[in-house]
């Protein structure tokens, strides 16, 4: 199952590392970039550092490759206990393939994409070395652009890279975050946007958005129950042709439509 959940936590304050990844969240995300100031890049760096060698395990999501940052967050990458790390403005396949010569095997990238050239060039970076998906910068692609609205207006943004990973054969991206914190209804309502228009997770940056998400990624009740009736009627008409199943024809398509589904519940 692909993981649903992706829980940031500021780099600079490893009391709350231990919290993060007791909050259910498939992904936790150590943050050195947005949510860490230019003066506490260091203490963060070292505190992420400390962490993992005594044990930890997470993600980290490392500054741009463009910042005076880059290099020295790179030295947590041989870092025991280190599972992943996230590049932010992701821009290019040039980018991602520096940062993939230093990631040892078998770790993965989560490119950020939330620019407008980072829109434009989804394809090669979805096709990038070492990327196991992306992910949709919503509020910072919404600057660059100077796009206002988050639901429609982003429509063709979302679209991009679903398209982008599937013609790379990587995981179904991620959406951003949705930033009311206090607002769950609107969090569940993101949630199925981005589920119907083919992502496979979120990012969040509170631990009480976690188990919504969680939730709302999983396959409804009624998709899980047309699934097994599909599979079910294919296994029972063995070597026919032409299957039905409520007066809807069952082809490959739709056979694999109902394994993916159930391939969800995990």
């Amino acid at each position: 199952m692909a993981a649903r959940s992706y829980l940031f936590v500021p780099g600079d304050r490893p009391e709350r590392f231990d919290k993060a990844c007791a909050a259910g969240a498939d992904v936790v995300i150590l943050d050195l970039e947005d949510a860490v100031t230019p003066d506490r890049k260091a203490e963060a760096r070292e505190a992420i550092g400390s962490w993992l060698q005594a044990g930890g395990r997470a993600w980290v999501r490392v500054n741009g490759s463009d910042t005076e940052w880059h290099l020295d967050d790179c030295a947590l990458l041989e870092m025991p206990g280190l599972l992943g790390v996230s590049l932010p403005k992701a821009e290019s396949a040039d980018q991602l393939a520096a940062l993939a010569e230093r990631l040892p095997e078998p770790l993965r990238i989560l490119p950020i994409v939330e620019s407008a050239r980072g829109v434009w060039n989804a394809e090669q970076i979805a096709a990038a070395p070492k990327v196991q998906c992306l992910a949709f910068g919503s509020v910072d692609f919404q600057v660059d652009t100077g796009i206002l609205g988050d639901g429609e207006e982003l429509l063709f943004a979302r679209s991009r890279l679903v398209i982008a990973s599937a013609l790379a054969r990587i995981g179904a991206p991620v959406d951003g975050v949705t930033l009311d914190l206090a607002n769950l209804d609107l969090l569940a309502r993101d949630v199925q946007r981005a589920r119907l228009q083919g992502f496979a997770g979120k990012l969040c940056v509170h631990p009480k958005q976690v188990a919504p998400i969680n939730e709302g990624f999983r396959p409804a009740e009624h998709e899980v129950q047309w699934a097994r009736q599909v599979l079910d009627t294919v296994a029972n008409h063995s070597g026919v042709g032409a299957i039905s199943l409520n007066g809807k024809l069952i082809d490959l398509p739709v056979i694999l439509r109902a394994e993916r589904i159930l391939e969800n519940l995990a």
